[in-house]
């Protein structure tokens, strides 16, 4: 049973390392000089162009308020519980097109976070961001565990964010094995 632990737990954090490989799109707040970083030459950053960065590249620019992620691309508390209230109501899984929307949402906690610490927002919102993304994990996972004692249609796998797919085919697996062994004569 390790041996499955460490290895699903090795996937995940691949898959939240592609995620933070991902592009996306900020907007300069700040003017910024410019820096190289292993050969690397970011910026300058001119105050309310937009930039494409990849997202572990554009967290320290966050982090010091030289940008932000534009509007389109953001995820805050508000958003998340947006996220949330339509897990809560629809019964089935919701199709989410970035299929790293739960990585989003973990790793987009650390700006709110960033945000509450310099005093830029209220604790309140980080608080009702954990909360709702709390809310949305059960939610996915209830749902997840129902799907797998059946076989997953291929509309309901659509659905499923890379991460849940990897969780379903343990799921399945684990129950099916678990249902036979107690049904078997």
């Amino acid at each position: 049973m390790e041996k499955l632990e460490e290895n699903f737990g090795d996937q995940l954090t691949r898959l939240n390392f592609i995620f933070k490989n991902q592009v996306i799109t900020t907007e300069c707040i700040k003017d910024y000089p410019g820096q190289s970083l292993l050969g690397e030459t970011y910026g300058p950053f001119e105050k309310g162009k937009q930039y494409k960065l990849k997202f572990f590249i554009a967290v320290p620019f966050i982090r010091d308020h030289y940008l932000k992620v534009i509007i389109d691309e953001k995820c805050d508390n508000i958003d998340v519980q947006r996220y949330a209230i339509k897990e809560r109501d629809d019964q089935g899984l919701i199709h989410r097109e970035n299929k790293y929307f739960l990585n989003k949402i973990k790793e987009f906690k650390y700006f709110i976070e960033n945000e509450v610490e310099n005093n830029l927002k209220p604790k309140v919102e980080l608080d009702r961001y954990r909360s709702y993304h709390s809310n949305i994990v059960d939610s996915r996972l209830i749902k997840l565990l129902l799907l797998a004692k059946v076989d997953l249609s291929l509309n309901d796998e659509h659905k499923l964010s890379h991460s849940e797919k990897l969780l379903y085919l343990y799921f399945s697996r684990l129950i099916k094995i678990w249902r036979e062994f107690f049904l078997e004569n």
